[in-house]
């Protein structure tokens, strides 16, 4: 990306759309890695939207404070799924800027991936414009950081750190309107949803 990203509601924004995306996880406790691929959907949420005000209200946050947020679908796999073994969902999510400038704040899902409840995490963007989630769960911690090499490339980097300890690298790339009516959820590999606290 040439132009700067001004503020994290900004880089969701810019992630609109949907993508494929192509995932190495490296399970470090097997010291073996493990490709996959998944298709994504990423909708933007306006901040007045009722889901959100329920999330923010859920988390015991104000939803006046909240400037957007996203709902994001997948389906994936992964090379090491069983026979019939799929992983797809949806999450919602939004945000609530804690600086003047919106780079940094609480970001709150309806749905955590080590657990099924309600979790609340952290974004922050860097100087070089990436943007960094983080969560914390009683016994892990996870860590990704997003970035564009392009308006329709994203890269991905996380960690997951606790009882289950991996790394992994996506490359996604954006399905442009003149590909959308032949595409498709991919039979290919794809991101297993504990792998991701988005799931995208």
């Amino acid at each position: 990306m040439t132009d700067a990203i001004a503020d994290a509601i900004s880089f969701f924004r810019l992630s609109c759309g949907r993508w494929r995306s192509q995932r190495s996880s490296h399970h470090l406790l097997h010291r073996r890695a493990e490709a996959g691929g998944s298709w994504i959907e990423v909708v933007e949420l306006a901040a007045d939207d009722p889901r959100l005000i329920a999330i923010a209200t859920l988390h015991g946050q104000d939803p006046a404070a909240l400037v957007g947020g996203c709902r994001v679908t997948w389906n994936a796999s992964m090379a090491w799924d069983k026979a019939g073994e799929a992983h797809e969902g949806d999450s919602l999510f939004g945000l609530i800027p804690t600086d003047a400038s919106g780079r940094t704040g609480l970001l709150l899902r309806d749905r955590g991936y080590a657990e099924t409840a309600p979790v609340a995490g952290h974004f922050a963007m860097d100087e070089r414009d990436g943007l960094l989630l983080t969560t914390s769960y009683e016994t892990m911690n996870s860590l990704e950081r997003f970035s564009f090499a392009g308006p329709n490339v994203r890269l991905r980097t996380s960690t997951v750190e606790g009882l289950s300890n991996t790394a992994s690298f996506c490359v996604e790339t954006r399905i442009l309107a003149s590909e959308v009516a032949s595409a498709a959820a991919p039979s290919a590999p794809a991101t297993a949803a504990p792998l991701s606290p988005l799931g995208w």
